[in-house]
C-alpha cells in the first residue's frame, strides 16, 4: 500500500475511534466478569465501568458469570454480538485455563481466536505470604523449612490450575522440595484460611491481601515476579534470594468478541486509557492492590500469545491440572 494511503487509512481509523463510543443513543455496555463479586477483577470492572459510562454517555453494567476457570464468562462474550457492547474483564487465568482443564471446557472456546484484545488495564504482583505463626520472614528461612518439613509443608492457593498454583509448583520445583497443595475455591477463601491458620503459607496476588499485609495479619515474604513491585519496594523477588525462574505475572485484560470492528476496538482502548489516567481511578485501584497499565490492544494480544505458549509448556512439564 502506498505511504500516503497508509497514512490516510490510519487517520480515518483514529477519527472514527474518537466518536465510536460517545453516542448517547448507543447500546449499553456490559462488562462480564468471570469471577464472583468482590474479587479483584470485579472491583476493577466496577471502577472502570463507572468512569467509562460517564465518558461514553452509555450505561455500563457489570455482570458476574463465574465458572470453569473463567471460561463460562469468556464464552458468553465470545458469542455476543461483535460490536463492543459486551466486554470481558478477566485475569490471566484466561490464558491458563485451556491448558489445565479438559478439552472443550467452557463451551469449547478458543480464547486466542474467539476474543479480541482491547487493553490491559492493570497488573497485580504475585506474592508468597505467610501467617506470622509460620515463623519465617525470609526466602532463605522458607526454603530451609520446606526442605526439612515432615510432613510436607502445606500451602494454599485460589485453586487447582490457578496462576497461584503455577507459582507454587514452580517454586517447589526450583527449590527441590515437595510441598502439599491445599486448593481453595477462590482467593477470598484461601486468604481466610491462611489468616485462620488452616494453612500458614499462601501464594496469592497482592490484590487479594493488601489490607491484611497492612494490618500485620499476613506477612509478605517474596514477590514471584521478574522485578520488585513499586507497591512493595521492600519485598524482594525470589530471584534476588537465589530461587531462579519463578516468575508468574498476574494481569487483567479487557476483551471483546472476535470480529469487533477495528475502530470500535480503538475507541474502547482510547476511552479506557483516559479513564486509567484519572486520579480517583488510580487511587481506588491502587488501594485495591492493582498497578495500572493501559497501552495498546496489540500489547495485550502479544502478552496473551506469550502466556499461552509459556503456561502450556509449564502445565505439561509440571503436570498441573484443574478441577
Amino acid at each position: 500500500m502506498p505511504k500516503f494511503a497508509s497514512l490516510l487509512t490510519a487517520a480515518l481509523v483514529a477519527s472514527a475511534s474518537i466518536g465510536a463510543l460517545a453516542q448517547p443513543a448507543g447500546k449499553q455496555i456490559t462488562i462480564v466478569v468471570p469471577f464472583p463479586a468482590g474479587a479483584g477483577p470485579d472491583i476493577a470492572a466496577r471502577v472502570i465501568g463507572e468512569k467509562l459510562a460517564a465518558r461514553t454517555s452509555r450505561a455500563v453494567i457489570v455482570e458476574n458469570r463465574p465458572g470453569v476457570g473463567g471460561l463460562v464468562g469468556a464464552s458468553a462474550v465470545a458469542k455476543a454480538t461483535a460490536d463492543g457492547s459486551t466486554l470481558l474483564l478477566a485475569p490471566n487465568t484466561l490464558a491458563i485455563s485451556p491448558h489445565v482443564l479438559p478439552k472443550g471446557s467452557g463451551g469449547g472456546i478458543d480464547v486466542q481466536k474467539d476474543l479480541a484484545p482491547v487493553i490491559m488495564p492493570a497488573t497485580t504482583p504475585m506474592l508468597i505470604v505467610a501467617n506470622p505463626a509460620l515463623g519465617v520472614t525470609t526466602v532463605e528461612q522458607l526454603v530451609a523449612l520446606a526442605r526439612s518439613s515432615k510432613p510436607e509443608l502445606a500451602y494454599g492457593t485460589a485453586g487447582n490450575g490457578s496462576p497461584m498454583h503455577f507459582a507454587a509448583a514452580m517454586f517447589s520445583e526450583a527449590i527441590g522440595a515437595k510441598m502439599t497443595h491445599v486448593p481453595y475455591r477462590g482467593v477470598a477463601p484461601s486468604v481466610v484460611a491462611t489468616i485462620g491458620g488452616e494453612v500458614r503459607l499462601l501464594f496469592v496476588a497482592l490484590g487479594g491481601v493488601s489490607q491484611h499485609l497492612t494490618s500485620g495479619k499476613l506477612m509478605a515474604i517474596a514477590v514471584a515476579e521478574r522485578a520488585r513491585s513499586a507497591m512493595l519496594p521492600n519485598v524482594p523477588t525470589l530471584t534476588e534470594r537465589g530461587v531462579k525462574g519463578v516468575e508468574v505475572n498476574a494481569w487483567y485484560g479487557i476483551f471483546s468478541a472476535s470480529g469487533t470492528p477495528a475502530p470500535t476496538i480503538a475507541g474502547l482502548n482510547e476511552a479506557i486509557n483516559e479513564v486509567l489516567k484519572m486520579a480517583d481511578v488510580r487511587e481506588r485501584l491502587t488501594g485495591a492492590g492493582l498497578e495500572l497499565r493501559g497501552g495498546t490492544a496489540q500489547e495485550l494480544a502479544e502478552v496473551m500469545r506469550q502466556d499461552d505458549q509459556r503456561y502450556g509448556r509449564i502445565a505439561r512439564d509440571l503436570k498441573i491440572t484443574a478441577d
